[in-house]
C-alpha cells in the first residue's frame, strides 16, 4: 500500500467528506437495522393516520408505566413525582407528549424530539356524498402540499372517525385488508386527454377533482331517485350506524391502500405512504422511551409528537396552539418541590425552564434525485444512507419561515453525535430560489428553546408512496438517543 502524501493526509483532518454510512456497518449493527425496519414498517401500516399513529403511541406508553396527566389532575392529593417518573399528555387522541423526569432539576432545562404524525392526504368534504353519470362519488378537499396528478388511478382506503346520532364514535379502516374493497380517483384516458396534457402540470387536475369513486350499484328501488347514492348510505348505516348528516362532523381521510415494502434488490431502501414525517415521529418515540427503562436520565426528557404540522400547525392539536407550553408548565408546577426557580409553578418558572431547554426539531428532508438534479445544491444537498441529516434553517427564499440555529448550537449538536459515532449530513431544501419549506421548529423556538431541524433524508416527498434509507432511520434514532442523553 502506498503511504499517503502530506497534502492526501491534510485533505483528510480538514475536509468533511461522507461516505455512505454501509460502508462501515458491522454485521451486527445490519441485523440491528433490519429489525428497526421491520417493526418500523409494521408501525406505519397500523398508523397511517395521526389518530391510529397516536392510539400506538397511546397503547405503548400505558403498558410501559406512563402515567396520564389527567389522572394526576383528578387525584385529590397530586401523585408526588420523583426523577424516573413517566408522564404524558393525549391531546384529542391526535397528538402526544410524554416525558421522562431526570436526576437535575427541571431549571436546567429539558431535552426535547419534535416531530409531527400528519402527513398529505385526501379529506372528504362536510355533505361529500353525490351522485353521478351512474356512480357514487365522494367530494373531497385535499390535505397539505400535494402534486393532484400523483393521487388518481391509485387505490385508496378510507379511514377515519364518525359518530352515530346517540353520540356513539365509530372508527372507520376499509382498504387495508385483503378482501376489502377499495377507493380510486380516476383520471382521463390518453385518447381524449389532448387538451388536458397541453395544460401545466399544477393545472391539468385540479383539487376540486379529487373526487373518489365509492360504487355503482343501484338500490333496487324504482321510487328512489338517487338509487346508487342510496345503496352507499345504507351499507354505511348497516356498518357504522350512521346516516348522511354524519358526514357533518367526521372525520374521514383517504390515503393510499398500500403497505410499507423494501425497495431495490439490495432492500436497502423502504417504500411507504407516510415517511413525512412518521419516519421521525417513530424514531423520536422509540428513542425517548428508552429513557423509561433503568436509570432515570441526567435531564428531562421530553417527545413531542404534534398534529397539523402540513398545513401550519394550526388548531389545537397542533404546535401553534400552547398545548406543548401547558405540559411543560405542569411539570413545574408538579415537580416545584425540586425544580422551583421563583415562587412554585409561577409563569416565570416555565419561561425559565424553556429558556434553558434544547430540542432536534425531527423532520424528513429532501434527498438529492440525480433525477431532478437541477434543483439542488450538491454542496448541501442531504443523501440517502448518509446519515441523519442537520439542517441549521429551513424556510424559502430568504430564509422566510425558518428558525436558524445558532451556530453555538449547531456545533453542540454536531460534537454530540460525532463523540457517540454517529454520522451526520449537512441538508437544505433544495437551491435557494427553487422553493422551500418549513417544520414545527420556529413555533418552539418562538418559547426561547433552542432548536435545530434533524431528521431522515426522502425521496419522493409527499408523493402517495415516499422513500428512504433503512440505515438513515436507524442513524437517524441513534441520533435522537444521542441528544437526549448528552445534550
Amino acid at each position: 500500500m502506498e503511504e499517503k502524501t502530506a497534502g492526501q493526509l491534510l485533505a483528510e483532518n480538514l475536509s468533511f467528506e461522507l461516505k455512505t454510512c454501509w460502508e462501515h456497518i458491522t454485521r451486527e449493527d445490519a441485523t440491528k437495522i433490519e429489525q428497526f425496519a421491520d417493526n418500523y414498517k409494521k408501525f406505519i401500516d397500523k398508523g397511517k393516520t395521526e389518530r391510529e399513529f397516536t392510539a400506538q403511541c397511546l397503547e405503548i406508553l400505558e403498558r410501559k408505566g406512563f402515567i396520564d396527566i389527567e389522572n394526576l389532575l383528578l387525584e385529590e392529593k397530586r401523585k408526588e413525582m420523583a426523577p424516573g417518573s413517566k408522564i404524558y399528555l393525549n391531546i384529542k387522541g391526535k397528538s402526544v407528549i410524554f416525558a421522562v423526569l431526570g436526576k437535575k432539576p427541571l431549571s436546567a432545562g429539558v431535552n426535547i424530539v419534535g416531530a409531527h404524525v400528519d402527513s398529505p392526504r385526501i379529506d372528504l368534504k362536510t355533505n361529500p356524498l353525490y351522485e353521478d353519470g351512474g356512480f357514487a362519488l365522494f367530494d373531497t378537499h385535499y390535505y397539505g402540499g400535494i402534486k393532484h396528478y400523483q393521487w388518481t388511478t391509485i387505490p385508496l382506503a378510507m379511514h377515519g372517525v364518525i359518530f352515530t346520532k346517540d353520540g356513539e364514535k365509530r372508527d372507520i379502516c376499509i382498504g387495508e385488508n385483503e378482501d376489502d374493497p377499495v377507493f380510486v380517483i380516476t383520471d382521463l384516458l390518453p385518447h381524449l386527454a389532448q387538451d388536458q396534457m397541453q395544460k401545466k402540470a399544477s393545472e391539468f387536475f385540479r383539487g376540486e377533482d379529487l373526487d373518489v369513486l365509492a360504487g355503482s350499484k343501484p338500490y333496487l328501488d324504482e321510487n328512489v331517485k338517487e338509487k346508487v347514492k342510496l345503496t352507499i348510505l345504507s351499507i354505511l348505516n348497516e356498518r357504522y350506524g350512521v346516516t348522511e348528516e354524519a358526514f357533518a362532523s367526521a372525520e374521514i381521510e383517504f390515503v393510499p391502500a398500500v403497505k410499507a415494502r423494501d425497495i431495490g434488490l439490495d432492500r436497502s431502501l423502504i417504500g411507504a405512504y407516510g415517511h413525512d414525517d412518521r419516519s421521525c415521529a417513530f424514531t423520536a418515540f422509540w428513542a425517548a422511551l428508552d429513557f423509561a427503562e433503568g436509570d432515570a436520565p441526567e435531564k428531562t426528557v421530553v417527545c413531542y409528537l404534534s398534529d397539523k404540522e402540513e398545513i401550519g400547525s394550526m388548531g389545537n392539536t397542533g404546535a401553534e396552539s400552547r398545548q406543548f407550553e401547558n405540559f411543560i408548565a405542569f411539570l413545574c408546577a408538579q415537580f416545584a418541590c425540586a425544580t422551583s426557580v421563583y415562587a412554585p409553578s409561577s409563569d416565570i418558572d416555565t419561561r425559565v425552564v424553556l429558556s434553558k431547554s434544547a430540542m432536534l426539531s425531527a423532520d424528513v428532508n429532501a434527498a438529492f434525485d440525480p433525477s431532478f438534479a437541477d434543483v439542488w445544491d450538491k454542496k448541501t444537498a442531504s443523501y440517502c444512507g448518509k446519515g441523519i441529516v442537520l439542517s441549521k434553517y429551513t424556510g424559502r427564499g430568504g430564509k422566510y419561515g425558518g428558525s436558524d440555529a445558532s451556530a453555538e448550537f449547531c456545533w453542540k449538536v454536531q460534537n454530540i453525535l460525532s463523540k457517540n459515532g454517529v454520522q451526520w449530513q449537512f441538508g437544505n431544501l433544495g437551491k435557494v430560489d427553487k422553493g422551500g419549506g418549513g417544520t414545527i421548529a420556529y413555533r418552539i423556538a418562538n418559547l426561547g428553546v433552542d432548536v435545530l431541524d434533524c431528521g431522515i433524508p426522502v425521496l419522493s416527498m409527499h408523493a402517495p408512496f415516499e422513500i428512504i434509507s433503512k440505515v438513515d432511520l436507524w442513524t437517524t434514532y441513534r441520533g435522537y438517543l444521542a441528544f437526549l442523553k448528552d445534550c
